[in-house]
Protein backbone atom coordinates (compact mmCIF):
# COMPACT_ATOMS: atom_id res chain seq x y z
CA UNK A 1 0.00 0.00 0.00
CA UNK A 2 1.38 3.39 -0.94
CA UNK A 3 1.65 6.37 1.38
CA UNK A 4 -1.22 8.79 0.69
CA UNK A 5 -0.39 12.31 -0.42
CA UNK A 6 -2.48 15.31 0.51
CA UNK A 7 -2.33 18.29 -1.84
CA UNK A 8 -3.31 21.79 -0.82
CA UNK A 9 -2.20 24.90 1.02
CA UNK A 10 -1.37 24.72 4.72
CA UNK A 11 -3.57 27.59 5.93
CA UNK A 12 -6.79 26.00 4.60
CA UNK A 13 -9.17 25.12 7.45
CA UNK A 14 -10.58 22.07 5.66
CA UNK A 15 -7.08 20.81 4.99
CA UNK A 16 -6.21 21.26 8.67
CA UNK A 17 -9.21 19.11 9.63
CA UNK A 18 -8.18 16.42 7.15
CA UNK A 19 -4.57 16.42 8.44
CA UNK A 20 -5.83 16.13 12.01
CA UNK A 21 -8.10 13.22 11.07
CA UNK A 22 -5.21 11.38 9.40
CA UNK A 23 -2.88 12.07 12.33
CA UNK A 24 -5.47 10.94 14.90
CA UNK A 25 -6.12 7.79 12.85
CA UNK A 26 -2.36 7.18 12.74
CA UNK A 27 -2.32 7.24 8.94
CA UNK A 28 1.11 8.15 7.64
CA UNK A 29 0.83 10.66 4.79
CA UNK A 30 2.84 13.15 2.79
CA UNK A 31 1.81 16.77 2.27
CA UNK A 32 2.35 18.63 -0.99
CA UNK A 33 1.99 22.40 -0.66
CA UNK A 34 1.20 23.37 -4.21
CA UNK A 35 1.96 27.00 -3.59
CA UNK A 36 5.51 26.22 -2.48
CA UNK A 37 6.18 22.98 -4.36
CA UNK A 38 4.18 23.87 -7.44
CA UNK A 39 1.90 21.92 -9.72
CA UNK A 40 2.45 20.35 -13.08
CA UNK A 41 0.07 20.32 -16.01
CA UNK A 42 0.49 16.51 -16.00
CA UNK A 43 -0.73 16.29 -12.37
CA UNK A 44 -3.69 18.59 -13.03
CA UNK A 45 -4.67 16.55 -16.09
CA UNK A 46 -4.41 13.29 -14.14
CA UNK A 47 -6.58 14.60 -11.31
CA UNK A 48 -9.07 16.06 -13.79
CA UNK A 49 -9.44 12.68 -15.50
CA UNK A 50 -10.49 11.17 -12.16
CA UNK A 51 -12.50 13.98 -10.58
CA UNK A 52 -13.54 16.24 -13.46
CA UNK A 53 -12.60 19.90 -13.61
CA UNK A 54 -15.97 21.07 -12.24
CA UNK A 55 -15.41 19.15 -9.01
CA UNK A 56 -11.84 20.46 -8.70
CA UNK A 57 -12.69 24.13 -9.17
CA UNK A 58 -13.24 26.15 -6.00
CA UNK A 59 -15.92 28.66 -6.98
CA UNK A 60 -16.38 29.95 -3.43
CA UNK A 61 -12.87 31.32 -3.04
CA UNK A 62 -11.68 34.89 -3.43
CA UNK A 63 -9.53 34.06 -6.45
CA UNK A 64 -12.49 32.72 -8.44
CA UNK A 65 -14.75 35.59 -7.41
CA UNK A 66 -12.16 38.06 -8.71
CA UNK A 67 -12.34 36.65 -12.23
CA UNK A 68 -14.15 38.69 -14.82
CA UNK A 69 -17.72 37.72 -15.69
CA UNK A 70 -16.45 36.76 -19.15
CA UNK A 71 -13.91 34.35 -17.64
CA UNK A 72 -16.52 32.82 -15.34
CA UNK A 73 -19.13 32.45 -18.07
CA UNK A 74 -16.76 30.92 -20.62
CA UNK A 75 -15.14 28.28 -18.44
CA UNK A 76 -14.41 24.96 -20.01
CA UNK A 77 -11.97 22.18 -19.21
CA UNK A 78 -8.98 23.83 -20.91
CA UNK A 79 -9.52 27.29 -19.44
CA UNK A 80 -10.29 25.92 -15.97
CA UNK A 81 -7.10 23.82 -15.93
CA UNK A 82 -5.09 26.81 -17.10
CA UNK A 83 -6.57 28.99 -14.35
CA UNK A 84 -5.93 26.32 -11.71
CA UNK A 85 -2.33 25.96 -12.85
CA UNK A 86 -1.81 29.73 -12.66
CA UNK A 87 -3.83 30.21 -9.45
CA UNK A 88 -3.59 27.05 -7.27
CA UNK A 89 -5.93 28.63 -4.69
CA UNK A 90 -8.71 27.95 -7.22
CA UNK A 91 -8.37 24.21 -6.59
CA UNK A 92 -10.71 22.74 -3.98
CA UNK A 93 -8.87 21.44 -0.96
CA UNK A 94 -7.65 19.06 0.04
CA UNK A 95 -7.04 16.66 -2.78
CA UNK A 96 -5.97 13.27 -1.48
CA UNK A 97 -4.13 10.73 -3.60
CA UNK A 98 -4.37 7.18 -2.30
CA UNK A 99 -3.99 3.85 -4.12
CA UNK A 100 -4.04 5.49 -7.55
CA UNK A 101 -7.29 7.35 -6.86
CA UNK A 102 -7.98 11.01 -6.10
CA UNK A 103 -10.49 12.34 -3.60
CA UNK A 104 -11.46 15.98 -3.12
CA UNK A 105 -12.60 17.70 0.04
CA UNK A 106 -12.77 16.30 3.54
CA UNK A 107 -15.47 14.29 5.22
CA UNK A 108 -14.65 12.11 8.23
CA UNK A 109 -16.95 9.34 6.99
CA UNK A 110 -15.35 9.35 3.55
CA UNK A 111 -11.85 9.19 5.04
CA UNK A 112 -12.90 6.35 7.38
CA UNK A 113 -14.15 4.41 4.36
CA UNK A 114 -11.01 5.14 2.31
CA UNK A 115 -8.68 3.95 5.05
CA UNK A 116 -10.71 0.97 6.24
CA UNK A 117 -9.81 -0.97 3.11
Amino acid sequence: MSIPTMFGIPNCDTLKKAKKWLTDAKVQFEFHDYRKQGLSKKWLTSVEQTLGWEKMLNKRGTTFRQLSDEQKNNLDKASALELMETHPAMIKRPILSHNDTYYVGFNAGMYAEIFSQ
